[in-house]
């Protein structure tokens, strides 16, 4: 007789299997990510059949298998419809769960995960039909804890480069600071550009910043039996400049780690979307792949916006 087991999960990927059944990919707290087979689902007559769908909470009594576990009962506890009655808040929503899907563990307790993603759906399923310019924001908001929860949470207050705060300069209309996604976050560009200056001078060559490491000898080679040293000159890097932030899309990335979204003048503002864009940018870099939903956010917000990924 096999084993049965009891799970809460939110669906966040369905595919076909065989003529009438799915492949069911849903995000548990208790056992993080699992893959289940939906029997009979795509018949007309399936008991399970709108409790497949995506983005719905269930209930579920699993039956484990011997290559994949197999759902025999699933009681609907939440849902989301609004989600998918909008095209931005179901870009939204797959950019989010694109992102859970490669973050998330097979057999690992998860609930943390869980309750972002869920609390994430709620919010954009909030957002009025007059308001719909908030779901950028939101988005946002919640690629920022996704990014948290990993340990991936980009340096934002401090130059990666000379460690100083960095505070926008409200005075100077132009004033603009780097964001580099391989040093990890925002870097000051007069720093940045003494440093190349240096680097191009060749400076560093013969700069004071070494290191000694030891050099291992053997006997035959060395009878001095003490260990000798070499001194190894590094030269730094320069870092690759991804994006340039003006002063208030800065203070918008340092507020993301608030609970609540920073409230700006103009919610639609086009800064929400150069934020979102850097954001994508630098998660995309640490899972390796394209996030391809967000094309439709593009599509939807970036109409009248010349800042296209």
């Amino acid at each position: 007789m096999s084993k049965t087991y009891k799970v809460t999960g939110i669906n966040l990927k369905t595919q076909p299997l065989s003529e009438s059944d799915k492949i069911v990919t849903i995000l548990t707290p208790e056992l993080g990510l699992i893959r289940a087979i939906a029997p009979g689902v795509r018949k007309q007559n399936s008991s399970l059949g709108g409790r497949m769908g995506i983005f719905v909470i269930n209930e579920l009594l699993i039956a484990q298998g011997r290559n994949l576990n197999r759902i025999t009962q699933a009681e609907t506890i939440k849902t989301y419809p609004k989600l998918s009655q909008n095209l931005a808040k179901l870009a939204a929503s797959q950019y989010l769960a694109e992102i859970v899907l490669c973050q998330a563990l097979s057999d690992q307790p998860q609930p943390e995960l869980y309750q972002v993603l869920a609390e994430s759906f709620q919010s954009l399923e909030a957002i009025p039909k007059t308001e719909i310019e908030s779901v950028l924001p939101q988005l946002v908001h919640g690629i920022f804890q996704l990014l948290s929860l990993a340990g991936l949470t980009p340096e934002l207050e401090f130059c990666c480069l000379s460690q100083r705060l960095l505070t926008p300069d409200w005075t100077n209309p132009y004033w603009e600071v780097g964001f580099s996604i391989p040093a990890g976050g925002i870097i000051c560009l007069d720093a940045w550009k003494k440093l190349r200056k240096e680097i191009g001078q060749g400076k560093w060559d013969n700069r004071d910043i070494k290191e000694k490491t030891n050099r291992t000898v053997s006997p035959s080679q060395n009878p001095n039996p003490h260990p000798s040293y070499e001194t190894v000159f590094h030269q730094p890097d320069l870092p690759i400049i991804s994006r340039r932030l003006n002063g208030k899309e800065l203070v918008m990335l340092q507020h993301l780690s608030k609970t609540e979204i920073i409230q700006i003048d103009m919610v639609a503002d086009s800064g929400w979307l150069s934020v979102e864009q850097t954001l994508r940018q630098y998660t995309q870099y640490h899972l390796g792949q394209p996030i391809r939903s967000a094309t439709l956010i593009d599509s939807y917000f970036a109409a009248n916006h010349d800042a296209i990924v």
